[in-house]
């Protein structure tokens, strides 16, 4: 484990990595933040008070006098995958890349195979698997028993998502980009799946291949899991975990309700979320679990990732997915 002394290369100087400065600073972490433009690099030293360099990424990575061992890569996710195996190759053996780390099962098992190859650690940041009303979940969950079925909703706020002038690539890719925030945390509560059915139909002006989701899952310990997602109508994330004692309520993801056997009402949870509150949700845990293992166990490593994308990428454009039968001893 790193020792909280070692300085942390935070790659990106946009929204995201403002984010992470504040956590860092809070743990204080000694920062070397890597931008690209040089607009972005002021904004983020008016905010953080930490001054990044800008330009080229290999040119910035030759001119640092020692390359630090730990690095967090926050950039545009358009260029996740090909910042993060820039950054494996030039020595980083410890890296957190934010969601979704590739936009494509390309992408994903080329940096799976480039890390491999260098014998890195690398994980992929979904910080809703640490927010406070997920890990109350899971304490609830264990205690009624598991998981009896879940249903989620990755519905996305198409209208307005249509005026932010991203590029083309990035809403083609938005499933992953985005509305994986949902799928993952539903996974984290579901586990994989053995067998998957999705299908998808129509249309929106930024993203032709669909415009609504839904199917069903089983997993091996006979749980299901149902989605449906709208994207052509109104609609907002959420998740609904069933065990044989209550049904828990993430809507939205960072609170919880829950309903039990007596009645139809639903009980708001309290929640030791001081941390989501001073912080952007779920980030402080992600950030610990990464450079001191605290509940590492929640935080998805790389090889888990690309596995999952196979399945999340089924849902994405319908069909069906079935896990291979373990090998023969």
């Amino acid at each position: 484990m790193r020792a909280s002394a070692s300085p942390i290369l935070l790659v990106g100087a946009g929204k995201m990595a403002i984010e992470y400065s504040k956590v860092l600073t809070v743990l204080d972490c000694e920062q070397i933040v890597l931008g690209r433009g040089s607009a972005s690099a002021l904004a983020f030293e008016a905010a953080t008070g930490i001054q990044p360099s800008h330009g080229e990424l290999e040119a910035q990575l030759s001119a640092l006098p020692t390359l630090p061992e730990t690095a967090i890569i926050t950039v545009n996710a358009m260029y996740l995958a090909e910042v993060t195996e820039m950054i494996l190759r030039a020595g980083v053996r410890r890296v957190l890349v934010e969601k979704p780390a590739a936009l494509d099962l390309v992408e994903a098992a080329r940096l799976g195979a480039v890390a491999a190859g260098t014998g890195a650690e690398v994980f992929v940041g979904y910080n809703r698997r640490f927010l406070a009303s997920t890990l109350r979940a899971n304490e609830i969950i264990a205690a009624d028993g598991g998981v009896l079925s879940i249903k989620f909703d990755f519905s996305e706020r198409a209208r307005s998502i249509a005026t932010l002038g991203k590029p083309q690539r990035e809403l083609d890719t938005w499933f992953f980009g985005n509305s994986t925030h949902v799928v993952d945390l539903a996974f984290h509560f579901f586990g994989p799946p053995t067998k998957l059915a999705a299908e998808v139909a129509g249309s929106i002006s930024w993203h032709q291949a669909a415009g609504w989701f839904s199917g069903h899952a089983r997993n091996a310990s006979g749980a299901v899991m149902s989605w449906h997602a709208n994207w052509m109508a109104p609609g907002r994330w959420g998740c609904e975990v069933l065990t044989p004692e209550h049904r828990l309520i993430l809507q939205p993801l960072e609170k919880l309700r829950v309903q039990n056997h007596a009645g139809f009402d639903e009980a708001a949870v309290p929640l030791d979320d001081a941390f989501d509150l001073a912080f952007k949700p779920g980030l402080m845990r992600q950030t610990r679990a990464f450079l001191f293992g605290e509940m590492i166990e929640r935080l998805p490593s790389l090889t888990a990732h690309v596995e999952a994308m196979k399945y999340y990428d089924v849902i994405r454009t319908g069909g069906h997915f079935a896990a291979e039968a373990p090998s023969a001893p």
